[in-house]
């Protein structure tokens, strides 16, 4: 009698909940990632040789399940930006099942980037990029409702990728007739009454309390996930004992910038992710910051910082003329 090892009988379990992808041209190699809704599973692309990430319904399929997982692929292929991440195809299984393909990912979560990149002038940039890719799905009219670092991938070459729209919600006005009549549960002018979408921790207030939200519930996000980047933890956490977190001082500028995206009032928060993007621009090009009301000493330090080589220079001739003056002089 022969007996199959533990890793084999896991595999074998593996395999059998495997979509049947006859038919489609593509080919499940292994699994990337579990969500309630979907699997998603890293791919072969028979036709053009490459690896793709797909994404598949999970078993039984329901009509109102089919229709979120192709609407989503819909927003997302539509979103055409470099940090968001592009839609190859869309298709249906044998069993009715939808799924998507998608660009494979490369790289590393920012969570875990962040701990091999300690400076803040490049976590900042890093920052920049991820509201300019939000900026332009705000301006598409999506809000995305889930922004956490795992949902943010850091590619080999330095690309941001903002990743998993699973519960974005749309702007029905800006998607007439494109995908069809939006159901409310992915419009959100009214997510049903108290139902809450979300992740704790990166939730504003209005969202974590089930209320319909607009981008700036995506500028609470950013402003967790800035914060995060500025001081290794989340607002309300304790600061760590010793290490750079625990010394690192947070610049006045970006104080004031993160208490304006963390305002629990909505209407005081930035309108979305391009203003918010803006201002950490100003910070790290030595320009005023909107959110923040400088002195007049901040205002001088703030140029002496910017200019400091010209200044310098500048210092350094009257230092030797004066020098020349007094040698003539004797």
């Amino acid at each position: 009698m022969s007996y199959l090892s533990d890793a084999a009988l896991a595999h074998l379990s593996a395999v059998a909940d495997w979509p049947d992808l006859s038919g489609t041209g593509y080919e499940a190699l292994e699994v990337l990632g579990r969500g309630g809704m979907a699997t998603v599973y890293l791919a072969l692309d028979r036709e053009l040789r490459r690896e793709v990430a797909l994404k598949v319904l999970k078993d039984p399929p329901n009509a109102a399940a089919v229709e979120r997982l192709r609407r989503e692929a819909r927003i997302l292929a539509s979103l055409e930006h470099p940090g968001l991440v592009p839609v190859h195809d869309l298709g249906l299984l044998p069993d009715g099942r939808v799924f998507y393909v998608m660009r494979r990912v490369r790289g590393r979560r920012l969570d875990e980037h962040l701990k091999a990149e300690a400076s803040v002038p490049a976590r900042l940039r890093l920052f920049e990029r991820i509201c300019d890719a939000m900026a332009f799905a705000h301006s598409k009219g999506v809000v995305h409702r889930d922004l956490k670092p795992e949902n943010v991938m850091i590619g080999p070459f330095g690309e941001v990728l903002v990743l998993d729209f699973g519960v974005a919600k749309l702007d029905a006005e800006a998607w007439p007739d494109r995908f069809g009549p939006v159901a409310p549960e992915s419009a959100g002018a009214v997510t049903a009454h108290g139902t809450v979408v979300g992740t704790p921790g990166y939730m504003a207030p209005e969202q974590a309390r089930g209320q319909a939200v607009d981008a700036r519930a995506d500028v609470y996000a950013l402003g967790t996930i800035l914060h995060l980047m500025l001081a290794d933890r989340l607002p309300g956490d304790p600061p760590s004992q010793g290490g750079a977190a625990g010394a690192r001082k947070v610049a006045k500028p970006l104080r004031s910038i993160l208490a304006r995206a963390l305002d629990p009032e909505p209407a005081l928060r930035y309108p979305g992710a391009r203003e918010m993007g803006e201002d950490v621009s100003s910070f790290l090009s030595g320009l005023p910051v909107a959110a923040h009301r400088e002195g007049p000493v901040e205002r001088l330090t703030r140029l002496a910082v910017k200019y400091k080589t010209p200044l310098a220079l500048i210092l350094a001739y009257m230092v030797m003329r004066i020098a020349l003056i007094l040698l003539r002089g004797r």
